[in-house]
């Protein structure tokens, strides 16, 4: 019997990479426009290479660039990419559709929730409260948490089933990405659910169910 839900973040619960790209577009068009000598499209091709190379999370990436594009740093406009990437964040963070309806009634139900995520942990709560849902989660487990490790590693998931105090198979955890968020719930011994959105094939993994929104897993538990 489900006792508790976990959930992943990025692109799990928020549209992340739609997001990225959005303030990304934003930061570099107020950077050519302060006098990066790149034109735009190259630009976000640069930029999202290095995001591949250093990670997306990585919070030096525009110096990074800038050093790649001008072989320095112009502070002048590295403060205008940064500014510019920053008000879009401010106003674009929403979580998908259904998904605080379905928060709601897992709430209503009885379900202890809680989010496992690869952000780092200032960033993961950021975004929890910029979409106003944080309230409705009983923990959030972040890298920062847990040494670094990230999912499919057991550790992240060793640590949520000790804070819930539950069996494992107790657990349902909900992810979009197969080879992380499935493969480490499946060797966890947890209920597994894959928000497939049409953007990560499953190859072999095996999830324990498959749906294309949050909402469909309230099914998945009746």
């Amino acid at each position: 019997m489900i006792k508790a839900v976990l959930f992943d973040l990025d692109d799990t619960l928020i549209d992340f990479m739609r997001f990225k790209k959005a303030c990304c577009l934003e930061a570099v068009e107020a950077m050519v426009a302060a006098g990066l000598p790149m034109g735009k499209r190259k630009a976000l091709k640069v930029l999202f290479e290095l995001y591949g190379e250093y990670g997306i999370e990585y919070s030096r990436i525009f110096q990074k660039f800038l050093r790649k594009a001008m072989g320095r740093i112009d502070w002048g406009i590295l403060a205008a990419g940064v500014v510019a990437y920053r008000r879009v964040r401010a106003g674009f963070l929403h979580p998908y559709p259904k998904v605080v309806p379905t928060l709601i009634k897992l709430k209503e139900k009885g379900f202890k929730l809680g989010i496992v995520s690869d952000a780092p942990r200032i960033k993961a709560w950021i975004r929890l409260a910029s979409m106003g849902i944080s309230d409705y989660f009983d923990f959030v487990i972040t890298k920062d948490d847990v040494k670094g490790k990230l999912k499919p590693h057991s550790l992240p998931f060793r640590e949520a089933v000790k804070k819930l105090g539950l069996k494992p198979e107790e657990i349902m955890f909900v992810g979009d990405n197969p080879q992380r968020d499935i493969t480490g719930a499946n060797r966890a011994g947890m209920v597994s659910v894959w928000v497939n959105r049409g953007r990560m094939k499953k190859g072999k993994v095996k999830p324990d169910f498959e749906v294309r929104d949050i909402r469909g897993i309230l099914k998945c538990i009746s």
